[in-house]
């Protein structure tokens, strides 16, 4: 199985959001979603390349496996490549 390693915040937000998250609100750079069930909130930093920590730490939350978590990554327009993964379209800047 590959590495988790960083990714945009906007790929994170698609991921947890057909995981099942429901998208609450910004704050500041931050954005907030819910998850039914979770104890608390899930936070995605609007960073080019949030940090494997957090990635790891928001999935633990949610209850997410890493064979969810790639597949998801995968459905979300994103390929493996030797030094992890690389978006296969444009960005879409709609958030």
């Amino acid at each position: 199985m590959p590495r988790i390693t960083p990714v945009d915040y906007r790929i994170l937000l698609k991921i947890f959001q057909m995981f099942g998250c429901i998208y609450k609100r910004k704050k500041g750079s931050h954005h907030i979603l819910n998850y039914p069930g979770a104890k608390r909130a899930v936070v995605i930093p609007e960073y080019e390349e949030v940090d494997v920590e957090i990635i790891k730490n928001n999935m633990r939350t949610v209850g997410m496996t890493r064979d969810q978590y790639f597949e998801l990554l995968k459905q979300a327009h994103w390929e493996p490549t030797p030094g992890g993964f690389r978006f296969r379209r444009e960005l879409s800047r709609t958030v």
